[in-house]
């Protein structure tokens, strides 16, 4: 019979072993990587389903990243901010307790301070997070602002705000410090005492006028450019009888100047001397208001322009000048806002008329002239150029009233906004001073000047005449919408900043000109100037009514870091079960895997040894001795 060799037998037991080799390695693998096989094609059935968990766990650590990212640029805002808050705090207080002891630069201590603190607020507005600019809106690679010495001193010709506000408190002063009021006794009366304003935006605006002296007759203010007067009429006013004059400030405060009549000569501070009669009373009274005047267009008034100088610069808004143009009078003369839209020759009237169905529109809306009974859009041809002007301030909400001064009209725009203003009748529009189509876009406002105490109108400063604070971008939507990020397949954050929003501005403002006014130490009102500034800061740094504040803004944030947390939360609870979902398809269990590998390595080694008994049997083995 045939013997069969040991080669074939081997050979069977050879292929038994590799197979377990194999076994072994693949567990080897599985124990070292932790998963069940490298390739999906190893994870059986349920390999799609493994795709999409993998899927869905990447998308989580995706949003995980954004989320830090968020968060991390939210915390630098929100030091910001506090940084703002504190800043503000610490003005306020050195604001309200600083002495009135200047030092040779005409500043308080408490000015000093502010100083210090005005370059360290410029400095939080311009905070980073990596190479993001957090205050500068969708320009996140340009600062917010310009730096601080800049903003106060100006860089070469471009004025900074220490320039406009002395040019502001020259106009608003104007001639003799009489705050741009004139007081005079009308032609042809020697008991009336007419106090006017100049027609100007500049200096005091006349308030209601309340009097206690007998036989006194008081016409409030009215007319174009207003006047008020008081008419002592025959009979004298009594011993300690008074008149109180309320004036207006530019920045929206009010003073009173109350004269006591008294019979002490010489008449103490704040009273005027009773004469023989009322016309010599009529000149006592007029002197005392002269002096008054003066010496609140040196004291309140200086602080007043000053606050309002600082909001013509950090709140841009648009202006419009137009050429100076004359009336068709007998004698052509510059038009007031006394001058009608239509009529005749030979009358104060445009040199061409608008007619019942001009119109002219103003950023949108128009403007309809009527013959007569003019509601609401609508004006009458017979109307004034002042009448104009104010239902064109009324459709664009601006807080500057434009003006006409020496033939010339100044429209004005809202707070940073764009300006256009367009009409059906080229012609009449023309006798107006301006082209067929006129536009502006919002720039810092200073004084149409020099010559600055007898200037008529604020202008638009231009990029190569006036500083622009703000630096970043400034779009027409709200500065959060500047920043979005999605943190979950459904939710985006808003979390976007810019330093022109209202509550930064009107704090950097305030700290701002409280840095930057002086005074002459010789002159005898500077402390009552200093004075009249601090309180105003004091106030100003105080919050708002209806104003937005810094704190609005991190309440903000604090939704916006609330709706991350709660992002994060979510996403790592659902990680969590989707990860497990993964782990039970890719991974092992590392002791089941280990307890098959030691069967496999016994088995293997016990194949090894059978393998290795059969290698060494000969026949001679097996042959009988």
């Amino acid at each position: 019979m045939a013997i069969d060799g040991v080669n074939g037998k081997t050979a069977y037991i050879g292929s038994g072993i590799v197979n377990l080799r194999s076994q072994l390695n693949e567990l080897t693998q599985q124990l070292a990587s932790g998963r069940v096989s490298t390739t999906y094609a190893g994870q059986g059935p349920d390999r799609g389903f493994a795709l999409s968990l993998r899927a869905q766990v990447a998308s989580i650590d995706a949003f995980a990243d954004t989320a830090t990212n968020v968060n991390t640029r939210l915390s630098v805002v929100n030091l910001a901010l506090q940084g703002m808050i504190d800043i503000g705090h610490s003005v306020k207080a050195a604001a309200a307790s600083s002495t009135i002891v200047l030092n040779n630069n005409g500043q308080t201590s408490g000015q000093i301070t502010a100083q210090a603190a005005f370059a360290n607020a410029v400095s939080l507005l311009n905070s980073q997070s990596g190479d993001r600019y957090l205050f500068s809106g969708r320009a996140s690679d340009t600062p917010a602002t310009v730096s601080a010495d800049v903003m106060i001193n100006g860089n070469g010709t471009q004025a900074g705000l220490k320039q406009l506000i002395d040019e502001r408190r020259q106009a608003d002063q104007g001639v003799g410090n009489m705050g741009r009021l004139t007081v005079s006794s009308p032609p042809l009366t020697t008991t009336v005492t007419a106090i006017s304003e100049d027609g100007s935006p500049f200096g005091f605006k006349l308030g209601a006028i309340t009097s206690s002296l007998t036989g006194a007759t008081v016409t409030q203010a009215s007319g174009v450019p207003p006047s008020a007067s008081v008419d002592l009429g025959a009979v004298n006013p009594n011993d300690g009888e008074k008149i109180t004059f309320n004036l207006n400030l530019p920045d929206g405060t009010s003073e009173q100047i109350t004269l006591t009549a008294t019979a002490t000569n010489p008449p103490p501070a704040g009273s005027f001397l009773i004469g023989v009669d009322t016309v010599a009373t009529t000149v006592n009274l007029q002197a005392a208001l002269n002096t008054a005047i003066q010496k609140l267009g040196d004291t309140a008034l200086v602080a007043a322009s000053a606050i309002a100088a600082s909001e013509n610069f950090f709140n841009p808004s648009a202006s419009i000048v137009g050429a100076p143009v004359n009336n068709q009078d007998v004698v052509p003369a510059p038009i007031t806002g006394n001058t009608a839209l239509s009529g005749v020759a030979g009358t104060d009237s445009l040199t061409a008329s608008f007619g019942v169905g001009d119109t002219i529109t103003v950023n949108g809306t128009t403007i309809d002239f009527v013959a007569s009974g003019a509601t609401g859009n609508q004006l009458n041809v017979t109307d004034s150029v002042q009448t104009l002007l104010a239902k064109i301030d009324s459709i664009t909400g601006t807080k500057n009233a434009s003006t006409v001064g020496n033939g010339a009209i100044t429209l004005h725009g809202a707070d940073g906004q764009t300006l256009s203003v367009t009409s059906s009748n080229a012609a009449a529009f023309a006798a107006l001073g301006f082209g067929p189509a006129v536009s502006a876009s919002p720039a810092p406002l200073r004084v149409n000047g020099p010559p600055f105490s007898t200037a008529t109108a604020l202008i638009g400063g231009t990029a190569a005449n006036t500083v622009s604070w703000y630096t970043g971008e400034n779009g027409p939507d709200s500065a959060r919408g500047t920043a979005i990020a999605r943190v979950d397949q459904s939710i985006n954050v808003q979390y976007g900043a810019r330093a022109n929003e209202e509550a930064l501005r009107y704090q950097l403002q305030s700290i701002a000109v409280y840095a930057t006014v002086t005074t002459n130490t010789s002159n005898p009102n500077a402390g009552a100037q200093i004075n009249a500034l601090q309180q105003r800061i004091s106030s100003n740094l105080a919050p708002q009514t209806g104003q937005q504040s810094i704190q609005d803004m991190q309440a903000e944030f604090a939704g916006v870091q609330t709706a991350v947390k709660s992002a994060t939360d979510r996403h790592t609870q659902l990680k969590g079960m989707a990860q497990t979902m993964l782990d039970s398809i890719e991974g092992i269990n590392q002791d089941e895997v280990a307890t098959k590998i030691l069967a496999l390595q016994t088995a293997l080694q016990a194949s090894y040894q059978t393998t290795s008994m059969l290698y060494q049997t000969t026949l001679t083995k097996f042959l009988p001795i």
